[in-house]
């Protein structure tokens, strides 16, 4: 697949890779470590220089925060304006930076926000852009971006390039990539761009945040994940998995099939069209193994499964295997688990 071709740029105009970070109330967003991290690698492949932007009001903090990890550059846009996240304003910044600095991959992350805001920015730029990469490689041969990403529902893996276009454009989902280090050296340097005011103003107007503050569980950063799926058969079989992911310290996870039968929260969903994780142990209980699952979870240090197929899917990925009735496998586990507590 080929990006959009533009004859009114000069490739080697464009030098650098770029991070777009993401940060909320002060906050930074793990996605954006895990940029970096990748970043620093493609960076390094082509001997060019590593940028993070960070946009918002106030945002000292998360600047110094950035000058922990191993960035060349931090491009700070500090505007009043800036305080609330606002599609139209975040756009043409960004446009109007890239344009002026001209990089040649801009990553960000694939989260709602970033969802939102990187395909405006790249109509913007006249650029393509690659959604929802899970691997980014440096061709050896030439040099360009090779984006790799699920498609047809996750049935392949796709390799896109954008020969001709500048900047490479991504967005990278979280959980994929590995976090970045932070260094010893704080060498960054800070940078400054000047915006122009008249970019600063929307049609959108912001009249207030309202916070969510129902309990959300937390699986990017789970080291144990312990999900259910339709081989539960009901809903009432997620006390069961809530029980075993207690008593080993970890959290509940599901497959979609169980988001969509309404048993769980999507908030607790793994996979493609949920959060992609990669924790220490994952076991998998009634989850069959569609790729789409696979695609959120293969990476997780130890995979367990339970299921009662042996054809399931999820075992030909597993490193150990449990063929039989999970309610009464479970329940086995779980008085293990507390006996060696």
């Amino acid at each position: 697949m080929r990006a959009k071709v533009n004859q009114d740029i000069n490739i080697s105009d464009y030098s650098g890779v770029w991070v777009i970070s993401e940060q909320n109330m002060g906050k930074l967003h793990n996605v954006t470590l895990e940029l970096i991290g990748e970043g620093r690698k493609l960076a390094d492949k082509i001997n060019k220089e590593l940028s993070v932007v960070v946009l918002g009001y106030k945002i000292s903090e998360i600047v110094k925060l950035l000058e922990e990890y191993p960035v060349n550059n931090i491009i700070c846009i500090d505007r009043p304006e800036l305080e609330n996240y606002n599609t139209d304003i975040y756009a043409s910044c960004i446009n109007s930076t890239i344009k002026d600095m001209k990089p040649e991959i801009v990553l960000f992350g694939a989260t709602s926000i970033g969802r939102d805001l990187a395909p405006r920015v790249s109509a913007k730029v006249g650029t393509g852009l690659t959604a929802d990469c899970t691997s980014l490689e440096i061709d050896e041969a030439d040099g360009k971006l090779l984006q790799t990403r699920p498609a047809f529902g996750g049935n392949l893996m796709a390799t896109i390039i954008c020969p001709k276009n500048r900047p490479q454009m991504s967005t990278v989902r979280p959980g994929v990539m590995q976090k970045a280090l932070k260094s010893s050296e704080k060498t960054a340097k800070v940078i400054t761009p000047e915006i122009d005011s008249k970019i600063l103003v929307s049609k959108v107007i912001f009249e207030n945040l309202v916070v969510n503050d129902k309990p959300r569980v937390n699986l990017q950063d789970a080291k144990i994940i312990v999900s259910g799926g339709r081989g539960l058969k009901t809903p009432e079989g997620f006390k069961l998995i809530d029980e075993l992911a207690d008593v080993l310290g970890g959290v509940v996870g599901a497959s979609r099939a169980a988001v969509d039968s309404g048993w769980i929260d999507h908030s607790h969903q793994v996979g493609q069209t949920g959060t992609t994780v990669r924790p220490d142990l994952y076991i998998a209980c009634g989850i069959s193994g569609a790729i789409q699952h696979l695609a959120g979870m293969s990476e997780s240090k130890t995979i367990v499964a339970i299921n009662s197929d042996p054809n399931a899917p999820i075992f030909k990925i597993c490193d150990y295997g449990i063929v039989g009735d999970l309610y009464k496998i479970i329940p086995e586990l779980i008085d293990l688990a507390k006996s060696n507590k």
